[in-house]
């Protein structure tokens, strides 16, 4: 397929060079690696949303813009009935929420922890194994209880499809260290511990900082990231009974997800304001004294806490796809066949995301706490020449999109799910919840002064029914997190509030294709 590489609005700026990673083996030495390799910065901000989904019989669609729940509806009871576009319900279990980042595999979804709310119900305090060869009936088969598992596994809890592998590391409040936990989920509904050493007992923690982790795509390596310094980890896991630390390195000032491509030799690591592309080819290897050079760094303004990557190839040629967690900056693709000189060429945006909306994202989105309207995690179905590209989304729920040609990115669907509005107390298990006792979305200020400042918005449209929810927050729009997994036509994903969801898209607008393979980057 022929992709038009598209520049107006996109321009790259090379503003540094002579970046330096820094790689550490424990117990051995510390290895400086030096790489000649340039920082460019992307000063544009989009103002274009994606074409809105058409929606068929049976919708319940928004009352509003694109992704928005207005402050009318969070007031009326409105946003209690959901909305819905080519998307259905099937079967859900809420229990206490849905943490932060929970994940599928094969009949199964692990709900990851959220600390210390998780601990308020001790029959079940860790992981939730969930048996959903019913989709229309979830149940719970078991919990996973060790040190990584209570300690709250955050963006951490990741599966392995090709060794059939579940991971997480603990990270009680936003970074953790010490504790990590790998699981044999040949039989999903049962997994077996398997390292019950090092990273598990308590008197055998590893030296780590973590945020958010993920495998390489063989499943012998667990890379671990960490917030604040960006500290990234490569943990050897080919004898998973015996996890090693084998590669450790200061990237940068923060750190969040990253991508890895197929091979396994390049991360797109993500940092507080873009990504960082390294070479990672040597730990691939299974080098004795690896380093991880830096190939370059892309920066930008418009979004902010980059969350991952997902690398994916169009007719053979390699691209990414990389969230943006905050800041209204959406979804970029990247065209990478140049790592070293990459380029955008597409973003994604609702319509209550752009810089003209900017102050009415600020109105809605009072009393719904730190978050407003931004994606966090997103999935293909399948890696190469992908069909279609799922994510979740702070208070706009699950939407789907149509990305067979990169020039004509629509969306397709969409379920944002019933809102929990006054549930707070009994959801402990939601992030959403517990940041509740702050009500004001902190991070979308910046958006807003930027538009204010550029004459995009009337900063008076920001003053609506909900400006003096300050505090206590009323959980009038869910925050999803998850990945939302293409299980066939359906999806299977977890948000805060509402806990796990297997939904049904209408075969109107998507016909799974036969070599589906749901993919997030790790």
């Amino acid at each position: 397929m022929p992709i038009d590489r598209i520049r107006t609005g996109f321009a790259r700026r090379a503003v540094a060079a002579g970046a330096v990673a820094v790689s550490v083996v424990l117990g051995m030495s510390m290895s400086p690696a030096l790489a000649s390799a340039e920082t460019f910065f992307f000063d544009d901000v989009g103002s274009t949303a994606v074409p809105r989904a058409d929606c068929g019989p049976g919708s319940l669609p928004e009352t509003g813009m694109q992704g928005d729940v207005p402050a009318e509806d969070r007031n009326n009871g409105r946003s209690t009935q959901g909305y819905r576009c080519n998307v259905s319900l099937i079967g859900a279990l809420q229990d206490r929420g849905g943490g932060l980042l929970s994940v599928t595999h094969d009949h199964c979804s692990y709900t990851s922890t959220f600390f210390p709310g998780n601990l308020l119900d001790p029959t079940t305090p860790g992981v939730q194994v969930l048996d959903v060869s019913n989709p229309a009936q979830p149940v719970l088969s078991t919990t996973l209880n060790e040190p990584a598992m209570l300690g709250g596994t955050w963006e951490s809890l990741k599966v392995n499809k090709a060794r059939n592998l579940l991971a997480a590391t603990a990270v009680p409040v936003a970074a953790g260290t010490g504790y990590f936990s790998v699981y044999d989920i040949s039989d999903c509904a049962h997994p077996r511990l398997l390292n019950r050493g090092a990273g598990t007992d308590l008197t055998m923690p590893l030296p780590f900082i973590s945020h958010e982790g993920g495998f390489a795509p063989d499943g012998n390596t667990y890379w671990v990231s960490g917030p604040a310094p960006g500290f990234l980890t490569a943990i050897d896991i080919r004898n998973p009974a015996d996890p090693r630390i084998v590669w450790q390195g200061l990237h940068g000032v923060g750190g969040h997800g990253f991508g890895i491509t197929p091979d396994g030799n390049r991360m797109y690591l993500s940092n507080l304001g873009g990504i960082t592309v390294l070479d990672i080819s040597a730990v691939q290897r299974g080098d004795p004294y690896p380093t991880v050079p830096q190939i370059a760094t892309y920066l930008w303004t418009d979004g902010f806490f980059n969350q991952h990557s997902i690398p994916v190839t169009y007719g053979g040629k390699p691209y990414i796809y990389t969230v943006d967690e905050t800041g209204g900056g959406g979804i970029k693709v990247f065209d990478v066949a140049d790592p070293a000189h990459a380029d955008i060429v597409q973003k994604i945006k609702l319509e209550i995301q752009l810089p003209a909306n900017a102050a009415a994202n600020i109105r809605s989105s009072q009393g719904g706490s730190l978050f407003s309207y931004d994606p966090h995690y997103c999935v293909v179905d399948r890696p190469a020449d992908p069909t279609a590209l799922a994510c979740s989304w702070e208070s706009s729920g699950i939407r789907v999109f149509d990305i067979r040609n990169l020039n004509s990115i629509r969306e397709i669907a969409y379920y944002n799910p019933p809102a929990q509005t006054g549930r707070n107390l009994q959801l402990t298990n939601s992030p959403h919840a517990l940041s509740s006792l702050i009500g004001v979305s902190l991070f979308n200020f910046v958006p807003l002064a930027r538009a204010v400042f550029e004459g995009q918005t009337d900063p008076r449209v920001a003053f609506g029914p909900r400006a003096g929810m300050v505090a206590f927050g009323d959980l009038s729009a869910d925050w999803c997190f998850s990945p939302p997994e293409f299980h066939g036509s359906q999806i299977w994903t977890s948000c805060s509030d509402n806990g796990f969801m297997a939904l049904q898209l209408d075969h109107t607008v998507y016909q799974p294709p036969a070599n589906q393979a749901s993919t997030y980057g790790q």
